[in-house]
C-alpha cells in the first residue's frame, strides 16, 4: 500500500507596486551635499576656500590669545598623507577655568568672525583638556600638566609647525 501524500499549495498573492514619488532631478545651480568628514580616498580634496583651513586657524588662535592662552602650537597635517585633519592647534592654560575660558572664547571668535560652529567639543566635565573639533581644524586646550603628560606633539612630529604672530591680534582688535 503506498500512501500519496498530498501537497498544499498555497497561492502566493502579488503585491501592487506602488507608483514611485516623482521627485525633480536636482537643478545644477543647487548646493552641494555636505561633506561628512569622512575621507573616501587617500587623496585630499581642496577645499573651496583655498586657505579655508587656514583662515579657521587663524581665527581660532586670536580666541585663544584673547584669554591669554600659552604655548600655542599649530601643527600644519595637510602635507602628510593619511591625516585626521588639515591642523591641530595646541595650547595650553594654567588651570581649568581658564582651559574652560578659553574652550569658550575660541567658539564665540570663530563663530562672530566666520559664522561657523563647531563639529563637536568634549572634555568641559573636568577641563583639562578640551578638544574642539571643527574638521579641518582640531582644537586641543590643555591644563600645563596634561598637556606634557599626553605630549601630542611627539606624536606628529613629522607635521610643519606654523607660527602665529601676537601681533595679529591688535590688528584685529585694534
Amino acid at each position: 500500500m503506498s500512501i500519496a501524500k498530498k501537497k498544499k499549495t498555497v497561492a502566493v498573492k502579488k503585491k501592487k507596486k506602488k507608483p514611485a514619488k516623482k521627485t525633480s532631478a536636482p537643478s545644477r545651480k543647487s548646493k552641494p551635499a555636505k561633506a561628512s568628514g569622512k575621507k573616501k580616498s587617500s587623496v585630499r580634496s581642496k577645499p573651496a576656500d583655498k586657505n579655508g583651513s587656514m583662515t579657521l586657524a587663524e581665527s581660532v588662535v586670536r580666541g585663544i590669545l584673547e584669554k591669554k592662552g600659552e604655548e600655542i602650537v599649530c601643527l600644519d597635517l595637510r602635507p602628510m598623507e593619511n591625516a585626521v585633519t588639515d591642523f591641530f592647534i595646541i595650547c595650553e592654560a594654567n588651570s581649568n577655568i581658564q582651559v574652560e575660558a578659553i574652550a569658550d572664547s575660541v567658539e564665540e571668535v570663530v563663530k562672530k568672525e566666520l559664522k561657523q560652529k563647531p563639529y563637536r567639543s568634549q572634555g568641559r566635565e573636568n577641563a583639562t583638556w578640551v578638544l574642539i573639533d571643527y574638521i579641518s581644524v582640531i582644537v586641543h586646550v590643555f591644563e600645563r600638566e596634561t598637556r606634557y603628560f599626553y605630549n601630542l606633539e611627539s606624536l606628529w612630529a613629522d607635521a610643519a609647525e606654523v607660527k602665529f604672530q601676537k601681533a595679529k591680534k591688535a590688528a584685529v582688535h585694534g
